[in-house]
Parts: structure tokens; sequence; C-alpha cells
């Protein structure tokens, strides 16, 4: 059963006009009829319904007129509201012109009842989706907030009207940006504001997963497909059927999966490991990445044609320190999300500790300061407001040594194998950045991916030295 909304029906025909108001009222829509174009004009004036339903042909008024008069007549139905028409079968041309004008879909006579439960279903869904979108954009007006995302900046607002732009559709999206400024929440708020909202969001690092099981984890995998599989799993695709795919760290993502991947999406199918036969996928996919994908695309990181076919949009988020005016804001609502995390009275935010704040320079960005927060909740006295000494131990020091880091020399005599000249130089950074692998990595221009293999192999061979 639906939820209530209601839907008007426009139709010349007596029996037609009853046997669909039984047809979609036993659906659970609220109806109400008209027998011409002119009576449903004035029903709609005064019951204000959510999807006219009207056929093309009709007396006094037809089809057309209605729905011109409806768009176009200043009468106060917004854009949210859908209309279906219904046409006979030499009247294609006015289907045609009809949704030219704006209706939202139209069905053939007679009706297919499956097929008009499945408009009326996805109709209801879209006007939802509109709704709760004008919603959004009004609270963003009022409080510079869009979904979970803060902030009033240039920056940002450029950001939240990408984002509201294009969440209603299915394109894909290459989100990029520094580490912890934000991508995941980004790409959440995309399929909160989508029709897809009530289907699962899936996320996924390629970064985290072994080479030898990114394919299975994707894609999925059948029984006896390799040694291990013991029984059938679904991938992520299957996971997230009809939602959102959020492909982080997607440069990590090994050359031949990325071949794979493309053709999903391309043709909208794919195959388990070990399947025979390919099934259909109903996926919006979202990819992320900590690099310039330009540059990883010339270090062929990243195929150029998967590249290419998700970067329908980009949307790239500046690092913390590029917005600062935001991070008041941010630290008030994060600071509210911990203290319904932790149960938690924390009053505010004191400005002793927003001056210490705005002199950091943030090297882990939003999640940085999440952490942050969340430690001096849980610190701070039920009714206090955070202060400056609810701060990590050396707070604001950090970003010192990452500086020098950035700029200071490795020293190393000649004769020294170039692996060793590596290995001294990833040792030291993550010395001057007191073990921070993310800003390490980001200041050698490797993934961090690449930085923990690396210390793996370091590892391993200090290991068999000492056998």
């Amino acid at each position: 059963m639906e939820n209530g909304v209601k839907v008007l029906i426009v139709e010349d025909e007596p029996h037609a006009l009853m046997g669909l108001a039984e047809l979609i009222s036993g659906w659970g829509y609220r109806t109400e009829t008209a027998g011409d174009g002119i009576e449903g004009w004035e029903k709609a004036l005064a019951w204000d319904p959510a999807i006219v339903v009207t056929d093309l042909k009709m007396p006094r008024l037809d089809g057309i007129g209605l729905l011109t008069r409806l768009r176009e007549e200043g009468t106060g139905f917004s854009s949210n509201l859908a209309v279906i028409v219904l046409t006979a079968m030499g009247s294609i041309q006015l289907a045609v012109e009809a949704m030219k004008l704006g209706a939202y879909d139209f069905l053939q006579k007679p009706v297919d009842a499956t097929r008009l439960r499945t408009i009326l279903a996805n109709a209801t869904r879209q006007r939802e989706t509109q709704i709760e979108l004008e919603v959004a954009r009004r609270r963003l007006r009022e409080t510079g907030v869009l979904g979970s995302m803060v902030g009033s900046s240039k920056a940002m607002r450029e950001i939240f009207a990408l984002v509201e732009q294009i969440a209603p559709s299915n394109v894909s999206v290459l989100i990029t940006g520094e580490s912890g400024t934000g991508k995941e929440l980004v790409a959440r708020t995309l399929h909160d504001l989508s029709p897809r909202k009530a289907k699962p969001f899936v996320a996924v690092n390629c970064a985290a997963i072994p080479e030898t099981l990114i394919e299975s984890e994707i894609f999925g995998h059948e029984k006896g497909a390799f040694t291990g599989a013991l029984e059938r799993r679904a991938g992520c695709f299957e996971l997230a059927q009809g939602g959102t795919l959020l492909l982080d760290e997607i440069g990590e993502m090994p050359a031949a999966t990325q071949a794979k991947l493309l053709r999903v999406l391309e043709e909208r199918k794919l195959r388990r490991l070990g399947a025979r036969a390919e099934q259909d996928v109903d996926v919006r996919v979202l990819a992320a990445t900590n690099r310039n994908p330009a540059v990883a695309v010339a270090e062929g990181y990243l195929r150029s044609d998967l590249y290419y076919r998700l970067n329908v949009f980009n949307i790239h988020l500046p690092p913390l320190r590029e917005h600062m005016e935001d991070l008041a804001p941010m630290a008030e609502t994060m600071l509210q999300q911990m203290n319904q995390k932790h149960g938690r009275k924390v009053s505010g935010v004191a400005p002793s500790i927003l001056e210490r704040m705005q002199a950091h320079d943030w090297p882990g960005n939003a999640r940085e300061l999440r952490n942050t927060i969340e430690r001096a909740v849980i610190l701070c006295q039920d009714g206090a407001p955070l202060d400056a000494g609810h701060l990590p131990p050396g707070f604001g020091k950090s970003s010192a040594p990452a500086a020098q880091a950035a700029g200071s020399l490795v020293m190393v005599p000649v004769g020294t194998t170039v692996d060793e000249a590596e290995r001294q130089l990833i040792l030291r950074t993550l010395e001057a950045t007191e073990q921070n692998k993310t800003r390490a990595a980001e200041i050698l221009s490797i993934s961090l991916k690449t930085l923990h293999n690396k210390l793996k192999e370091y590892r391993q061979a200090e290991e068999e030295r000492a056998d």
C-alpha cells in the first residue's frame, strides 16, 4: 500500500474513469475524479493533488490544455506536480508534445496496470525527493547546512550548489580532495538527496583491500571460484542494488579491476567471479581519490577511459586551512554530534579553544577536527564549554615538523642505492611528521597504501637480517 498521496484522474469516458479510480485507490492512493479538462482544472485548484492522470482527447479542455494551465498560468502549483497523460494508439505524437510541455510520463491505452503502478510509484518518489531538496535548500540558506555538511564560505557554498544540482540525477561523480576533507560525507549527501535514498549506500575503500581479493569484494564470487571460496558471496555492486556505491581511493584499484569496472559502468551488467551468466545492476557509482586525477592518469594509476567515465561531474573539496571561516560552525556541529554520541551535555565551544584551532593548519582536515572535538567532549564536564585545556598535548605544534619535512633536505652519500635513498627519505619524512602516515604520504606524493607496503618491506628486511 502507498502512503495516501493524492491523485486526480481526468477522463471523459465514465467506465474508464471509474475503473482507473478503483484501481489506483486499491493501491492506497487518495483519488478524486473529473470528467473533462475544465472540471479537472477546477478540482486541481481546490484539491491540490500531487499527481494528475489525464486523458489527452476530451471535450471543452483537452489534456494538452490542462497540462498547459497547470504548468504556465501561475496558479501556485509547484514543479513537484507530476502529470501523467493517457493516449490512444493514434495519439503518440500528442503524448510526445505533452512530454515537451512538462508531463512526467505517458501511457498508452488500454492501460497496463503494472506499468501505471510503477509510474505512479516513481513519480511519488521523485516528488518526495524534490520536496526534501527544497527543504535542504531552505536550511542551507538559513544555517549554512546541507545534509551533514556545514559551511558558509564561498568555496563550500559552490560545492553545496553543485551537490543540489546533481543529487537527483544518476550521473557518476568524481570527488577529490586531501585525506580527511569529507569526501565520503559528500557522497552520502548525494545519496540522501537522491531518489535512491531508501536503498543502500555502500562505501568500499579500494586501498584497504588486498589486490587478490578486490575483484571478489566488488563483483562477488561463486562457490569454488578460487581457493577459499567456500560459498557464494554477493559483491558491493549487488549489495548496493538500487542505491549508491562509493569507490573510495579509486586510484589504488588494480588496472585489471579498473577494466572490469569500466565494462560494468558501460553495460550495467556484471558477472560474479566463477559465474557463467551476467546479471543486471542498477547502481549509481561515485568515486573518490586524494590524488590529483589528471596526475594519476598520467602516472598510470588510473585508466584514462575509466576517469572520463567517472568524471561526469567533479566535486573538489578544499583543505580546511583554505576555508577556516567554516571552522567555528563545523566545530559547533561536531560538538552536538559528539554530545549525542557519548550522552554528554557540553554547552559550547569557548573563544579560547577557537583561537587555538584557528592557528592550527589541520593537516588531517575535517577528520582531525572531528577527532579533536570528540576527545575534548570526553574530557569536558557536563554543562561547561570546551576550552583550550581540553586540547591534546602539544596541539598546534605538529604543523611545524610537517612544514619542515616538506622543505628540508635528506642527504645521502654518493654510492647509495636508489632503494636505500628511498628508504631514508620515507623514514625521515615519517620522523618529521611525528609518524603521521597520512601527512607523510601527502608530502611524498605517494598513496597511503604504497607507504604501508614500503614500511612492511622494511620491517621484513630487518627481521630477515636479525635472523
